[in-house]
């Protein structure tokens, strides 16, 4: 890599883009994202996707209603909707002033220093690495289910995996824009089938019970379900939303990021919040509220959403549901490939190590980052392996791809982002509030209060899960990735505080470019963070 040089500027939307160099930089000339590539609608649609609304309620609804707080599910959703749009009010304000394609790391390394911010950096990039072999599970399992039901094909669940990793490989290898493409088509199908069915349901004046608008109550969101935990259900809740913070990871390809990111975050989070609360208020009116409880818990809990598609919309609905279902979840599995490439790719282009500096190499052609998205490729392949190889089935777990390796890694990686999205509520407080950046921003609210409680939120969550972890694990707690999971995501972030910490004695060179590649709008200059020496 070259030594220090003079910024690069780059044209994007209203204003320029200007890249802080630091002691060296890779992110100059041609490892460079490709900008503009993305507008507000190719945004919104990438990260919708990754939020993967149709595998989001199939797969979280029935354990949240069965496991969890029951039919005040809705409600459940209702309280994450609230939490996430306080959190995204703070994170929205410091995507006004700090677009970084490693978005946490990014921002929490100008908020509370670059050994905070290596330490996040490693977690959301576990997180993020983790998702798509997670849903890489969730879709084997679906595409088996589809294809033994409609051509009586009985194949191994790897089979569909391999498939799917192999053409995520070729969309991550190119131009985002066309990922973009295939996330739009497989989002809109998915979010027009579920509406189909809450309206459906709406229309009819709901099952049994009628419309059950009691399933609203903020009460029932906390009340448990008989056998089971509202912690269940509100985790539940905060896990279909994982994701959406995304909108930051694509700013350096949207154009005019500082106006798009923040506007695209939220505009996520409240369409997200509406539909996911609507549909699981419909499901539960469809069914009944007895029934709903019934059929959630029982050996067959994807009925809860197939039966009553079937029975007030009609038999091909039932059928378009199941195959997007298995769509649904490639679409999520792709995101969160981007995601995680984008996350590769920052940390290799800071050159930290000559060792990971590959990573921030960009395609020329396509400026795609092709050798990240290449090392994302072989870790997934290398993790859904493991699990074909090592995890074998149970009589209490049949399905390895959906309840060990979907489960499992979502729970790994649900744990690892929220406690990231905790301290990058705490940066945003100390970016505006303590080192007194961009005074025209802070507000007592917006990024001091808001943060605050998005962080008090956040943290609630993950003694949530800390303390129910094996009631979230249920029939896989046997599995050595259970046992190995808090271990991994701390340690995750230990070691990266710890190597920022030996390079901020040893080499104080390499120290100053943790978190240093950021763009920054109309010329201005990212500052450096007041915690950061």
């Amino acid at each position: 890599m070259a030594q220090t040089e003079s910024a690069a500027t780059t044209q994007t939307g209203a204003g320029s883009a200007t890249i802080e160099p630091g002691p060296e930089t890779a992110a100059a000339g041609k490892n460079r994202l490709r900008p503009g590539a993305l507008g507000m609608t190719g945004v919104v649609f990438t990260v919708l996707a990754t939020a993967a609304p149709i595998t989001a309620m199939t797969g979280n609804v029935p354990i949240a209603i069965g496991a969890g707080n029951g039919i005040g599910a809705p409600a459940g959703f209702l309280f994450a909707t609230v939490v996430l749009v306080i959190f995204t009010i703070g994170y929205s304000a410091m995507a006004r002033h700090i677009t970084a394609t490693g978005a946490f790391y990014g921002f929490v390394t100008r908020g509370l220093g670059r050994i905070a911010g290596l330490a996040t950096g490693l977690m959301a990039t576990l997180a993020y690495v983790v998702f798509e072999a997670s849903l890489i599970g969730i879709f084997s399992s679906f595409f088996k289910t589809d294809m033994e039901d409609f051509a009586g094909v009985h194949w191994s669940w790897i089979v569909y995996a391999l498939l799917g990793i192999g053409v995520i490989a070729l969309l991550g290898y190119f131009d985002i824009s066309l990922s973009g493409k295939v996330l739009a088509v497989f989002l809109v199908s998915e979010v027009l089938i579920l509406l189909l069915l809450g309206g459906a349901v709406l229309v009819h004046g709901g099952g049994p019970d009628g419309l059950v608008p009691s399933a609203l109550s903020p009460s029932k969101g906390f009340t448990a379900v008989a056998g089971g935990s509202v912690a269940i259900g509100l985790f539940f809740a905060f896990w279909s939303w994982v994701g959406f913070e995304t909108t930051a990871v694509y700013g350096e390809e949207s154009r005019n990021p500082t106006r798009i990111i923040p506007r695209a975050t939220l505009i996520v989070v409240v369409a997200l919040g509406l539909l996911y609360t609507f549909v699981t208020w419909m499901t539960i009116a469809g069914n009944g509220v007895h029934q709903s409880v019934e059929v959630a818990g029982g050996t067959s809990p994807f009925d809860l959403f197939y039966g009553i598609t079937e029975h007030y919309v009609g038999h091909w609905a039932k059928t378009t549901y199941m195959v997007l279902t298995v769509t649904g979840s490639f679409a999520c599995a792709l995101a969160f490939h981007n995601s995680a490439s984008r996350y590769l790719y920052a940390l290799g282009r800071e050159g930290l190590h000559r060792s990971i500096a590959p990573l921030g190499r960009s395609h020329d052609k396509h400026k795609s980052p092709h050798v990240a998205s290449i090392v994302q490729t072989l870790i997934t392949l290398a993790i859904t392996g493991y699990f074909f190889l090592f995890q074998h089935p149970t009589k209490a777990a049949p399905d390895v791809a959906y309840i060990y390796q979907f489960g499992l890694l979502a729970i790994m990686g649900t744990m690892a982002i929220l406690i990231v999205q905790a301290v990058c509520s705490l940066s945003v407080i100390w970016y505006f509030h303590v080192a007194k950046q961009h005074p025209e921003t802070a507000s007592w609210w917006r990024t001091l209060l808001a943060p605050l409680v998005g962080a008090a939120g956040m943290i609630y969550v993950v003694f949530l899960l800390f303390s129910h972890l094996s009631f979230a694990a249920g029939a896989a707690t046997g599995s050595p990735v259970y046992t190995l999971t808090p271990y991994v995501v701390l340690g995750t972030g230990v070691l990266g505080g710890a190597i920022a910490a030996v390079l901020k004695v040893r080499d104080r060179e390499r120290f100053a470019l943790i978190g240093s590649m950021a763009l920054a709008e109309a010329g201005e200059r990212v500052p450096e963070p007041a915690a950061a020496a």
